[in-house]
């Protein structure tokens, strides 16, 4: 396998409404052979299922992101429950808590992630969790819900932590940040976890990698990260690329 699997892409974004097509049909003859585009709203999900309708290596999550989770209702559960029945829907996300922006109030946050986590435990379905500045609130809350399957998405703790995620079960997201990160933190989360624990992700059009760092991200930047992981794990890039395909494949229940 010589081939990189997205696990975390907005291309319904609007920075790809000039080139999306041409851009999405390019990914396998430029190495990356599978994309999951994320939802983090409903109006996401839904466009996170048609894109996967039309490209046959792109797969979708559906879940609303905790900025958005005070336009959450019941009624919104019911829609995602079935857009989770697609069978290109493999994950529920992007879901959690950010304390940094409080876009949405930390109650409602908290609310939403536990309904979440319930839905998609309904559904035996994998989470992408997002956390940011909640690092303890998180990973309590995911502990004490009754779901063990899922990624940490653009993982932000320490190796400790990294520790305590990896026991519950869940892989850990690792993208562009490792590519400048100034405190080595990152680096060494890298370094101590398995490398069959580890996803690649973008988080495009976000967190672009050095050397594009500024630019418009896109998934075949993931070369430079996969570089970055092993250079720190003292591996081959392909070992890398290989170890994190079938890792995405065993979470997200995919053949290919």
């Amino acid at each position: 396998m010589n081939t990189i699997f997205e696990t975390h892409a907005h291309y319904d974004h609007k920075q790809y409404d000039g080139d999306r097509a041409e851009l999405l049909t390019s990914l396998p003859s430029c190495g990356v052979g599978a994309v999951l585009n994320v939802g983090c709203s409903m109006e996401a999900s839904r466009a996170s299922v048609a894109l996967a309708e039309r490209y046959p290596h792109v797969y979708a999550t559906v879940g609303v992101h905790p900025h958005d989770a005070k336009t959450l209702t019941e009624r919104a559960m019911d829609e995602l429950r079935l857009l989770a029945q697609h069978d290109k829907v493999v994950a529920f996300g992007e879901i959690g808590l950010d304390f940094n922006r409080n876009f949405s109030p930390p109650e409602v946050q908290r609310r939403w992630l536990l309904r979440q986590l319930e839905l998609a435990h309904d559904c035996a379905l994998p989470v992408v969790i997002h956390s940011r500045d909640a690092d303890e609130e998180a990973f309590a809350i995911i502990e004490a819900s009754p779901h063990r399957r899922g990624v940490i998405h653009a993982f932000p703790g320490d190796v400790a932590l990294a520790e305590r995620y990896i026991s519950l079960g869940f892989f850990l997201g690792i993208g562009g940040i490792l590519t400048y990160d100034k405190t080595g933190r990152l680096r060494a989360v890298v370094e101590a976890m398995p490398l069959d624990k580890l996803l690649l992700e973008t988080d495009c059009p976000y967190l672009t990698p050095v050397p594009h760092r500024g630019k418009r991200n896109e998934s075949v930047y993931l070369s430079f990260v996969v570089d970055a992981i092993a250079a720190i794990k003292n591996t081959s890039a392909e070992a890398v690329r290989m170890q994190t395909w079938q890792n995405a494949c065993t979470l997200f229940g995919i053949t290919i």
